[in-house]
C-alpha cells in the first residue's frame, strides 16, 4: 500500500490542470492499495469529480503537514508551479509543500512541469536548492531541463503527460466547430472581430459551440464573440459552454470535426482526437506546438491568410503519425514508486 499526497494548481477548475490531475491519478490507481490526497483549492469538487480520493484545502497548513506525515510519496505537478511570473508567493507556497516532504524524509517527486522564469533572486536560490533534493525529477519542455542541467539537478525529459489520456474514438460531426477561446493581455476587439467573419465565411450554417475551459478567465470572451457571430451570420446556430468536466470537454472536442484552440491542452485534445486543428497563437508553447505538428496558426495582431483553408483540407493522417509518437514515459515515476529505499 502506498499514500500519495498531490500537490499543483489544482480545484480551480482549469482544464489543463484537471486533466494533468486526471492523469496522474489514474496512474496512481494501478498501485495495489494506493491512497490519494489532493491538494486543492476546492476540495469537495476535487472529491466530486475524482471518486475514492481525499482532498483538503490549499491553504490548510494543518491538514497538509498531517497528509504528508502519513504519506509515503509527495508529488509536484504538473505544469508551470514553480515561476514567480504568477507572483513570488504562488512559487514559495509550492516550494514549501516540496521542502515539508523532504523534512519529513518522504519521496518527492516533481512531475513533468515547466520550470521558471524566476526571477527573484531568494526565490531562485531556494528553488535551485530544493529540487536538488528531490527523489525524482521529470520535465515537460527542452528549456526547463537545460536550466535544470546548469542547476546540477538530473531530470528526466518527457512530453506532456496529457498525451497518455485515452480518447474515445468518435464518428466525427461535420456540422459541429469548436471555437475555445480565453482571455489574455494581447487579446483585442479587432482580433475577435476578425475571427468571427472567418468562422461565419467559413462555417456558415454549422453547428458553433464555444467552449469555456475556466470560466473565471474564458466566459466572457467567449459571450462576446458568440454575441458578435450572431450578428454577422444568424444561419450559424452557436452555444456557449460553460462549467464543464474535464471528461466533459474532452467528449466535445473529441466529437467535432473542427477545432479552432486558444489553450495548449485542448490543442492535444484535438490532436489525440484526430480533429481539424487551427491554433490560435497567444503564448510561445501554442506556437511551438503548432510548428511540431504541422497544423494551421493564426496570430492575435497578424491579419489572417490562408489558415482556414488550411484548417478544412488538413492531412489529419499525417500529423496523426506525428501523435503517434508522442509516448509518455513512466519508467523513472515507477522506479522511485517501487523502490521501497525511503525518500530523498
Amino acid at each position: 500500500m502506498a499514500k500519495f499526497v498531490l500537490s499543483g494548481y489544482f480545484g480551480f477548475k482549469n482544464f489543463g490542470d484537471e486533466a494533468i490531475l486526471s492523469v496522474l491519478i489514474d496512474k496512481l490507481r494501478t498501485f495495489p492499495g494506493s491512497k490519494i490526497t489532493v491538494i486543492s483549492s476546492d476540495p469537495q469538487y476535487t472529491k466530486a469529480i475524482y471518486k475514492d480520493v481525499n482532498s483538503i484545502y490549499t491553504f490548510s497548513i494543518t491538514d497538509i503537514i498531517t497528509q504528508i506525515m502519513s504519506s509515503d510519496v509527495v508529488i509536484s505537478g504538473g505544469g508551470s508551479l514553480l515561476q514567480d511570473t504568477t507572483s513570488f508567493k504562488s512559487l514559495i507556497y509550492y516550494l514549501l509543500i516540496i521542502f515539508l516532504g523532504q523534512l519529513a524524509g518522504k519521496k518527492v517527486i516533481i512531475f513533468a512541469q515547466g520550470i521558471g522564469p524566476i526571477k527573484n533572486i531568494f526565490g531562485l536560490f531556494l528553488t535551485m536548492q530544493i529540487l536538488r533534493h528531490c527523489s525524482y525529477v521529470s520535465v515537460r519542455d527542452k528549456k526547463s531541463h537545460a536550466l535544470l542541467k546548469t542547476w546540477g539537478v538530473k531530470s528526466d525529459l518527457l512530453c506532456d503527460p496529457i498525451f497518455s489520456l485515452k480518447v474515445n474514438n468518435y464518428e466525427k460531426d461535420n456540422n459541429t466547430v469548436i471555437v475555445q477561446l480565453r482571455d489574455c493581455k494581447n487579446m483585442s476587439n479587432d482580433f475577435i472581430d476578425r475571427l468571427a467573419q472567418s468562422v461565419c465565411n467559413n462555417f456558415a450554417g454549422k453547428n458553433l459551440e464555444i467552449l469555456s475551459l475556466q470560466d473565471s478567465y474564458d466566459i466572457e470572451i467567449c459571450k462576446k464573440f458568440e454575441k458578435i457571430v450572431n450578428i454577422l451570420e444568424p444561419s450559424i446556430n452557436t452555444t456557449v459552454c460553460s462549467n464543464l468536466t474535464s471528461k466533459e470537454i474532452i467528449d466535445k472536442i473529441s466529437k467535432s470535426k473542427y477545432l479552432i484552440a486558444m489553450r495548449f491542452h485542448a490543442i492535444i485534445i484535438g490532436l489525440l482526437a484526430m480533429s481539424n486543428i487551427l491554433a490560435i497563437n497567444y503564448d510561445i508553447k501554442v506556437e511551438k506546438l503548432a510548428k511540431e505538428f504541422k497544423i494551421p496558426v493564426i496570430d492575435l495582431k497578424k491579419p489572417f491568410k490562408k489558415e482556414f483553408e488550411e484548417l478544412i483540407n488538413q492531412d489529419i493522417e499525417k500529423i496523426n503519425k506525428i501523435t503517434n509518437l508522442k509516448t509518455f514515459d513512466w519508467k523513472g515515476f515507477d522506479s522511485i514508486i517501487n523502490n521501497n529505499t525511503g525518500g530523498a
